[in-house]
């Protein structure tokens, strides 16, 4: 995407923690080998994308914002720090005194949205169920449902060195003790970014995230109390307006494939609950990589003078 971008002409670096160091790329056009963090690294770097684990970014945030260079987080590391600013692209003017800028999660970026959209409708009370894809544990994610899947039809026994469960063909409100992985962790953040959304204005919703057997695309679940009694054309104008890209025809499904390759939040029409006046059900769907991706191009462009 920054090759598509205002950046297209710009020279890469891209470093990586030790297990990555070596691999043969691509960035820019060109080929890249990916490079250890040393001293000096980010030096003369104009901009510092951190997308790879939050505590890979956690341990070299503080010398990529010595170098001067603006930072800009995707992974989640940054949360909490000094001078930092979390950016969701309806606030189109950055905080132009911020070092460090916060790109939320795919969750958190649709948690800030709804809020945008429905916070002009009334919003009383807002709770979201979030389905988290194994692609959000990397590529080992990927490759350990891809195996388990393949296991259990074969009735071999199982690996489950990422997620310390059985993920393939299971729905999870938590994953093993052994494992890397830590949805709790990731409903923390998710909460952080949505609280960053809200702000002193709107109403922090609920968050549940549970694991679901799919390798790419969050799809989520919504319950909106109102208190007002706006109409169903009022609400999808609304999200409209904020962004979201609704799907009216009702008759055709919506689900995490639907907005693969995408960076648009895909919604469906809401739809009222027949026991409870003012109560509307969401369902959507969004691109867990590219979602924040676009976002962070985005803003790095703002930020060019």
């Amino acid at each position: 995407m920054l090759e598509e971008s205002r950046f297209a002409g710009w020279d890469f670096r891209l470093v990586d923690e030790e297990i990555a160091v070596g691999i043969l790329t691509e960035a820019g056009g060109e080929p890249v080998v990916i490079q250890p963090v040393e001293e000096g690294s980010f030096r003369k770097a104009r901009r510092v994308f951190f997308t790879g684990s939050a505590d890979f970014t956690r341990a070299n945030l503080p010398a990529a914002l010595e170098s001067g260079a603006t930072v800009i987080d995707l992974s989640g590391g940054g949360l909490g720090a000094t001078n930092s600013s979390v950016w969701f692209s309806f606030r189109d003017v950055p905080d132009a005194n911020a070092s460090l800028y916060l790109i939320p999660s795919a969750a958190g970026t649709i948690a800030g949205h709804l809020l945008n959209a429905l916070g002009r409708a009334g919003l009383n009370r807002l709770a979201m169920v979030f389905h988290r894809p194994v692609s959000e544990a990397g590529r080992a994610g990927i490759e350990e449902l891809e195996s388990q899947c393949a296991q259990l039809l074969s009735f071999q026994k199982m690996g489950e060195r990422v997620f310390g469960a059985q993920v393939a063909y299971s729905l999870l409100d938590r994953y093993g003790k052994s494992s890397s992985e830590n949805l709790g962790a990731v409903t923390d953040r998710i909460r952080h970014e949505a609280g960053a959304a809200a702000g002193k204005n709107l109403v922090e919703p609920s968050i549940q995230v549970l694991h679901v057997p799919v390798f790419y695309g969050y799809t989520f679940s919504v319950i909106a109390e109102l208190n007002s009694s706006e109409k169903q054309e009022t609400l999808v104008e609304n999200l409209k307006n904020a962004g979201l890209h609704v799907e009216e025809d009702s008759a055709v499904p919506l689900g995490n494939l639907s907005a693969a390759g995408e960076s648009a939040i895909h919604v469906k029409s809401p739809e009222q609950d027949p026991a409870h006046p003012g109560t509307w059900w969401l369902w959507g769907a969004a691109d867990n990589i590219r979602l924040p991706a676009w976002n962070t191009v985005k803003l790095a462009e703002k930020l060019l003078p």
